[in-house]
C-alpha cells in the first residue's frame, strides 16, 4: 500500500505541468535524470555575499550532502511551505522595498524572489529538512528575467519551489533556465548548472 501511495504521488508530479518543459531551455542537463547535474564551481551572487555578512551563522553550516526521503509527509511540508510563503509575502523589488539592488534577506511582509527562497529554505530546515538538500538556485524565468528559486534535492529528484508558481514542480517541469546553485556540501560554494 505504501508503494502505491508513493507511486500515485510521483504520477501526479509528472502530470502537474504537462505543457511546461525545462529540457529545451537546459540542453546540457540529462533529461532522463531525476536530479540536475552540476558542472563545477562558479561565481557567488553578490546578494548572497551580503546575506552571509548579515547572517554568518546561516552561511557557516556545512553538512554531508543528503537527499530528502520524499515521503507523503515530506511532500505535504514542501507544498505547505511553498503555498504559505507565497501567499503571505507581497512581491516587491529590492529597489522598491529598500532603495537598493540585491539585498538578500528574510522577508517580513514584502520581498523579491531570493527572499522567498531564503525564507522557504529556513522554514524547511526548521521542520527537519537537511540544509544540504535546500539549495538556493539562480535561473532565468519563463520571460528571460533573472530569478531565484529554491531547489529541494530528494531521493525522487529535484523539486522547485518558486514564488511565481503555486505548485511545487519537478525541475524538468519548471519553465526555467538553470544557471547556478549552492553546492550541497558547502552553501558558500556555487556550482554551474
Amino acid at each position: 500500500m505504501k508503494f502505491f501511495s508513493l507511486a500515485a504521488i510521483l504520477l501526479s508530479f509528472s502530470t502537474v505541468a504537462a505543457s511546461a518543459n525545462a529540457l529545451h531551455l537546459n540542453p546540457q542537463q540529462p533529461g532522463s535524470e531525476a536530479n540536475m547535474q552540476t558542472f563545477g564551481k562558479t561565481s557567488i551572487p553578490i546578494g548572497y555575499i551580503g546575506y552571509c555578512t548579515r547572517y554568518q551563522e546561516r552561511c557557516s553550516v556545512r553538512e554531508q550532502p543528503k537527499k530528502v526521503k520524499l515521503t507523503r509527509k515530506a511532500w505535504q511540508k514542501l507544498t505547505s511551505v511553498n503555498w504559505e510563503v507565497n501567499s503571505k509575502i507581497e512581491p516587491v523589488t529590492d529597489m522598491d522595498n529598500f532603495g537598493i539592488e540585491e539585498l538578500w534577506t528574510y522577508p517580513m511582509s514584502k520581498g523579491d524572489c531570493e527572499d522567498y527562497a531564503l525564507l522557504k529554505r529556513k522554514t524547511l530546515q526548521e521542520q527537519g529538512f537537511p540544509l544540504s538538500s535546500l539549495l538556493v538556485t539562480v535561473v532565468y524565468d519563463a520571460n528571460g528575467g533573472g530569478h531565484a528559486v529554491l531547489t529541494v534535492v530528494t531521493d525522487k529528484g529535484d523539486f522547485i519551489l518558486d514564488n511565481q508558481e503555486a505548485k511545487v514542480l519537478r525541475w524538468q517541469d519548471a519553465e526555467l533556465t538553470y544557471l547556478k546553485r549552492q553546492a550541497a556540501d558547502n552553501p558558500n560554494v556555487w556550482e554551474k548548472l
